[in-house]
């Protein structure tokens, strides 16, 4: 049982060792880039790709994250989010989240369990809403916008969040095709110790009310499902 037990311990601790030293090898440091009017025009030219009125016209948006864990119906026009997850159920006012509903079982809860749930609702709808929509986030308030040559000689948009959302500071590279169209982002982020991961923009759905949006993200071997999006008008 002690010989199992040491080779356990061993086979563990290679595999935390092999993690460090894959973290260091891959980590990458945030890149420089110049700001102004060039990488505003970058950033116009991605959204241009985009159709991204179709998408400011769009007033409903609807999907899930992490395989349906977390599930979103979101009314643009009123500022207001179902999310539903496990057995809870919020209808999160954004503008102003003390007014949101909750449900827990169809049931109502008291004062206490309501504000952790409409936080982790917050949260959530940052995190998840992001990876639909973050092309479309890049004039939001707080954020700044950069041009950054890439190795291969390419321009690439780097969108820095420096307020707003859960986590400012965080940074992300837009890699684009020639005519402005985004396929991926690398991410300096704080939950993520490692810098410079990758994903995948490229599998885009056109919705019916034509905005363009993502079906999934590939980072690494993981495969992220947005699940069945849609974007529509009354």
């Amino acid at each position: 049982m002690k010989m199992i037990l040491k080779i356990t311990g061993l086979f563990i601790g290679i595999l935390l060792l092999s993690g460090v030293v894959w973290g260091f090898l891959a980590h990458e440091p945030l890149p420089s880039g110049a700001t102004g009017s060039e990488a505003d025009a970058l950033a116009q030219k991605m959204l241009d790709a985009l159709d991204h009125e179709k998408y400011a016209d769009t007033r409903f948006l609807h999907w899930s994250y992490r395989a349906g864990a977390n599930e979103y119906e979101w009314d643009r026009a009123k500022g207001v989010c179902l999310v539903k997850w496990d057995d809870n159920e919020v209808h999160l006012d954004l503008t102003n989240a003390s007014a949101s509903e909750v449900k827990v079982n169809g049931l109502s809860v008291t004062a206490t369990e309501q504000m952790e749930l409409v936080q982790d609702a917050v949260k959530m709808f940052n995190n998840d809403s992001f990876w639909l929509v973050a092309p479309y986030k890049v004039f939001d308030v707080g954020t700044q916008r950069s041009i950054v040559a890439l190795e291969d000689g390419a321009k690439g948009l780097m969108v820095t969040y420096t307020s707003g959302g859960s986590t400012p500071g965080d940074s992300y590279l837009w890699l684009l095709e020639d005519n402005g169209r985004p396929y991926a982002f690398k991410m300096w982020v704080k939950i993520i110790p490692v810098g410079g991961v990758r994903a995948s923009w490229s599998d885009w759905v056109t919705t019916s009310s034509g905005a363009q949006l993502p079906k999934s993200h590939k980072i690494g071997p993981i495969t992220l499902s947005m699940g069945d999006v849609k974007g529509f008008n009354p």
